[in-house]
């Protein structure tokens, strides 16, 4: 049964499409506010591990995405210097037996496209394009029920609540340049997500069926550039970081950096801990909330469970204070994990050979069960 005062939704990204689905699967009305007038997803390719493909499986998406997505059948370690495998997680036909849902690498855009598709079809959802979203207004006129923040690392949404996180510049970039499978080296894989590991950066590889290109993706200490999401550099300034960056680098891996095409240079922001909600009346999901590094690649899953899950704390009932404190425990420990392999993928000297010499000795099953709980994740339905 549909309620009578409908969620305002601030933002159309990832997160805020997925909450809108989510609260109108529990039959709550949302009006989504976006300030931008066309919908474009930044960025390139997106890794969707199977905790979250298992919501956007009973939010209906599953036959959409499978026609726009890979399925890698491993995801692998390789030492940047070398080129030698250091470990292999296995992934297709393997994570759906082992999590239930499967592990899919596509475009951003193909996933936001497929959100959109969805909620504009959904009559319980309501999207305002080019259309700044006044709280003051709102609550003073026709009070939502609820406001939800789903707008980004730099959240308007969040000043409003004080004693929120803030964001912080990271340290580390990310380069992001696309390469067309003809044109890309032997050793990289369209049945794989590759990570190659070097001293201080990393490069992560992965198909995308759409364009039929790779999907590059590295990251390296470096500059902010300030609030936003990309910029560009003259190719003659790219090229000179990046060789900077990866120096000492296979020699191979160092031409293609030389030759990348157009990359666009991404400052990333974290969120630190703080409060997430205002009374009854403002909550945040995804970036606004908790913006982290993607040394974990969880970054888009942690915002659609947040939308999941706040959709059934709200629909039962439940205090934003309780949804809080239940996400929180699980953003904690997924940014640990990401802390963690910052320091495993950056590693140098003794710790890198250590590093490379205890995952050689671990089976390709036992470091899958290493991810259980993160990929198995049972969220409240």
């Amino acid at each position: 049964m549909t309620t009578s005062q409908p969620v305002v939704i601030v933002g159309a990204g990832i997160a805020g499409l997925t909450a809108a689905l989510s609260f109108a699967r529990k039959g709550i009305s949302a009006e989504i506010f976006e300030r931008t007038s066309v919908l474009s997803e930044t960025g390139a390719g997106l890794q969707l591990s199977p905790n979250a493909t298992r919501l956007l499986t009973k939010l209906g998406l599953l036959p959409q995405l499978e026609n726009l997505w890979r399925e890698p059948q491993a995801v692998t370690l390789v030492s940047g210097s070398s080129l030698r495998m250091i470990a292999s997680v296995p992934s297709g036909q393997f994570a759906r037996d082992r999590w239930g849902a499967p592990y899919g690498v596509l475009h951003r855009a193909d996933l936001q496209k497929t959100l959109l598709d969805a909620v504009t079809a959904n009559p319980l959802c309501r999207l305002h394009l080019g259309a700044e979203f006044d709280l003051s207004a709102h609550m003073t006129a026709t009070k939502p029920r609820l406001v939800v923040g789903a707008d980004g690392v730099w959240s308007t949404m969040r000043k409003r609540i004080e004693g929120a996180g803030k964001a912080t510049f990271s340290g580390n970039v990310a380069w992001r340049f696309t390469l067309s499978e003809g044109d890309a080296p032997a050793f990289f894989d369209t049945t794989k997500v590759t990570a190659f590991l070097g001293g201080g950066s990393h490069l992560v590889v992965y198909p995308l069926q759409q364009t039929r290109s790779f999907n590059m993706v590295a990251i390296t200490s470096g500059a902010d550039s300030g609030e936003s999401w990309s910029r560009s550099l003259p190719q003659e300034t790219s090229e000179q970081r990046l060789l900077e960056a990866f120096s000492g680098w296979h020699p191979r891996i160092v031409d293609l950096l030389r030759h990348a095409v157009e990359p666009t240079v991404w400052p990333l922001y974290h969120v630190n801990d703080g409060a997430w909600h205002r009374g009854e009346e403002i909550v945040l999901i995804g970036d606004a909330a908790h913006a982290m590094m993607p040394f974990a690649a969880q970054g888009a899953a942690m915002a659609i469970e947040d939308a999941f899950e706040l959709a059934s704390f709200v629909a039962d009932g439940k205090p934003l204070a309780a949804f809080a404190d239940h996400r929180k425990s699980r953003i904690a420990r997924v940014r640990s994990r990401g802390t963690f392999n910052r320091f495993a993928y950056h590693a140098r000297g003794p710790v890198r050979l250590g590093r490379d010499l205890v995952l050689s000795l671990r089976r390709p099953e036992s470091l899958a069960a290493d991810f259980d709980w993160l990929y198995g994740y049972e969220p409240k339905d």
